[in-house]
């Protein structure tokens, strides 16, 4: 039985709706065009009942809009009736192309003012709708989990203040630490990982990749990485290595103990290609630094697949390591947002999540668990048999 066939006989939870906000706008209506698409020809006895209300739409998307005062305040606002539907906030507080006016002056969205605005449509919807659930692909201060000395725990309070306002299930994508969930042990809470949507994307831009030990390695960039490298090893069959980083911790610079060198563990990777697996690029200094330390052991090529794509000091460095062949391809999902010239640059594969987070979104209007719907695992296999069936 196909995903799509065990949903459609199972009643949802109540009637689906999806806001949007203006940070994931091109997402969301992708993510609502996959969902049309998967209930169109669904055929239900019981279509007749009040529960399968609005089942079938040409549009799940809520008008809504968060408009500024001239001193940069904002409120939160929705123009159509939620009452009693099942609804899920889609966010992308990375966003920072947008803007508002603040006293005449332009102040490009930060983390913060995202997060702002999704409290502001929640607080619009609590007391209407049945149940509210908040995706937020990149956790909201999901890099500040934990307290060292004395300092602030942002994305716990943040998760708590989200479940205090109403929110039932929270979903996230590759959390940097998901142990962040025991800030909120009694609701939902899911981190999920794309681990297929990087080899569909890889195996799409790079068909002449061979996936066996002799030809492929998977290499965690840090200590921090390695769950992600151990079970690509393990479902790839090949195997992994990994960096650890040398800091200073006598001194702090931006924020942090600076990184002294990269020191390689693993087997040796000369003429193999490599596959570096994160869950972000920030500044791109680590994912850089180990591939150029991959180049100098000789591997073959290296791709670089991340989650989020954030490249806060921009794309020169990553055009330089290109040009020297440094780095073949770097894969990144759609889940934040991507600067449109990204897109002309040669190394550059998008993962498209779309369709993958309409069947997150599908399987909990249905109320049912995860791996009835969704097993990466299996899917892997499935995408990697028939790459070795076409390429022999």
């Amino acid at each position: 039985m196909s995903d799509l066939d065990f949903l459609e006989r199972i009643m949802p939870f109540a009637p689906m709706k999806l806001v949007a906000m203006e940070s994931c706008t091109e997402l969301g209506r992708k993510v609502n065009d996959y969902i049309v698409s998967f209930r169109q020809d669904v055929v239900h006895e019981v279509g007749e009942s009040a529960l399968y209300t609005n089942y079938k739409s040409q549009n799940y998307l809520v008008d809504h809009s968060c408009p500024r005062f001239g001193t940069g305040e904002g409120k939160g606002q929705i123009h159509e009736s939620i009452r009693g539907t099942d609804l899920f906030i889609l966010t992308d507080v990375c966003n920072y192309s947008l803007t508002y006016r603040a006293f005449g002056h332009p102040n490009h969205m930060s983390p913060d003012d995202h997060y702002q605005d999704l409290k502001r449509i929640i607080s619009a919807a609590t007391g209407k709708a049945h149940r509210i659930n908040v995706i937020m692909p990149f956790l909201y201060e999901g890099r500040q989990h934990k307290r060292t000395k004395r300092e602030s725990l942002d994305c716990a309070v943040a998760l708590q203040e989200l479940i205090d306002m109403g929110v039932t299930h929270i979903i996230t994508f590759d959390a940097h630490d998901p142990r962040v969930q025991n800030a909120i042990p009694l609701n939902g809470f899911d981190s999920f990982n794309p681990p297929y949507q990087f080899m569909k994307a890889l195996l799409g831009a790079v068909p002449d990749l061979r996936v066996d030990k002799d030809h492929l390695m998977i290499i965690s960039p840090d200590e921090g990485a390695m769950h992600r490298a151990v079970y690509f090893s393990n479902i790839l069959g090949i195997d992994m290595g990994m960096f650890y980083k040398r800091r200073d911790y006598s001194t702090i610079v931006n924020g942090k103990n600076p990184i002294v060198a990269h020191e390689f563990l693993g087997s040796d990777v000369a003429g193999k290609d490599v596959i570096v697996v994160d869950d972000m690029i920030s500044s791109g200094e680590s994912m850089l630094e180990a591939a150029r330390k991959l180049k100098e052991r000789h591997a073959a090529r290296v791709f670089i697949c991340t989650t989020f794509g954030l490249f806060t000091d921009g794309f020169a460095k990553f055009d330089e390591f290109y040009e020297k062949e440094y780095i073949n391809k770097l894969v990144t999902t759609n889940l934040t947002y991507l600067p449109p010239e990204l897109d002309d640059k040669p190394y550059f594969v998008k993962a498209d999540m779309s369709k993958y987070l309409a069947l997150i979104i599908d399987s909990l209007n249905h109320d049912v668990t995860f791996g009835k719907v969704m097993n990466p695992t299996d899917k892997l296999r499935k995408l990697l048999e028939k790459h070795r069936n076409e390429n022999g």
